[in-house]
C-alpha cells in the first residue's frame, strides 16, 4: 500500500511538471509557421487581394 502511494505521487509530480513546461515553452506546430511566399489562398487569409497584384503586373 505504501509503495502504491509513492508511485502515485511520483506520477502526479511528473505529469504536473510536464504540463507546466509544455505551456511555458509554446512550441509552434508546423501549421503555425508562415510560408516563405504567400499563395493566393494564403494572401486572402491575411487580407491581401491577390487580384491587385496580378493587375499591376500587366
Amino acid at each position: 500500500m505504501n509503495r502504491t502511494i509513492e508511485i502515485l505521487i511520483s506520477v502526479v509530480i511528473v505529469v504536473s511538471l510536464t504540463l507546466i513546461l509544455s505551456r511555458s515553452l509554446k512550441l509552434s506546430s508546423k501549421y503555425d509557421r508562415k510560408p516563405r511566399k504567400l499563395s493566393d489562398w494564403n494572401a486572402q487569409d491575411q487580407g491581401i487581394d491577390p487580384t491587385q497584384e496580378s493587375e499591376s503586373d500587366r
